[in-house]
């Protein structure tokens, strides 16, 4: 066993998996974190892509994206290399599989673009990803969309910003920028999940990210169990039922 699963506490881990057994029904949220063991970077950790890059983050601003060809051309390599196109699941994923095969998993809201719940087994139909995808494209002129693959073959063809091939429009990866508004259904889905559920399961999540992070503050007003998984504190913390701080790739077998 691993130092980080050495650490990780036996009264709380054996608390948690109590209030999951004794649950009729899960709502999952899931973070960076459930996916960093899969060798994801996340973004706001303490070595998080932008904490070490903050220019990194300009990328992720539509403003930005939309008003300079140079940010574009830089998003497209930058794809082109991108881990999460050959990531696989971890341990942690295939364990909310386990728990929507058992018939309790309620739905599964993830802040992750990599697609990896759906990858390890999820059926799409129980996922909400509130931020997108980017195993996908978008023209952000006329909402085209298609495999992000086809739009990767074009910059490897020597097209390093490539545009709509029906309206020539601008291609951007089909996940939420910083600057766009989430999908209203997408938000409506996690308000239900986090009200309807015995229990929200936050997995790999600081919680500090808006709207999506106001589902545990939904839950507790609601009556339902909060239990927390996550490699650092969290705003809440000191209101959750039950807080397991570690891997979630070797925390959620072990509760699940």
């Amino acid at each position: 066993m691993s130092d980080a699963a050495d650490e990780i506490d036996p009264q709380a881990l054996e608390a948690a998996r109590r209030v999951i057994h004794e649950a009729s029904s899960v709502s999952v949220l899931t973070g960076a974190g459930i996916s960093t063991d899969s060798g994801i970077p996340d973004f706001r950790g303490p070595n998080g892509v932008w904490t070490r890059n903050p220019e990194a983050e300009k990328r992720s601003t539509i403003q930005h994206y939309l008003a300079d060809p140079q940010v574009r051309r830089d998003a497209w390599q930058i794809r082109l290399d991108s881990d999460m196109f050959t990531a696989s699941p971890n341990d942690g994923h295939r364990a909310l599989v386990d728990l929507e095969r058992s018939g309790r998993l309620h739905t599964l809201v993830t802040q992750n673009i990599d697609g990896l719940h759906v990858i390890a087994g999820n059926s799409p139909d129980r996922v909400v990803e509130i931020h997108g995808t980017v195993h996908r494209w978008e023209c952000v002129d006329c909402g085209a969309r298609g495999p992000m693959g086809e739009a990767l073959d074009r910059v490897r063809a020597g097209d390093p910003d490539p545009p709509c091939l029906i309206c020539d429009g601008i291609l951007k990866s089909a996940t939420i920028m910083f600057g766009q508004s989430l999908v209203t259904a997408d938000l409506m889905r996690a308000e239900i999940a986090a009200t309807e559920a015995d229990v929200l399961l936050a997995v790999g999540t600081s919680l500090t990210v808006y709207p999506i992070a106001a589902m545990v503050q939904i839950a507790l007003e609601s009556g339902r169990s909060v239990v927390i998984v996550n490699a650092q504190s969290t705003p809440f913390d000191s209101q959750a039922t039950v807080v397991v701080q570690g891997s979630a790739s070797e925390i959620l077998p072990a509760i699940l």
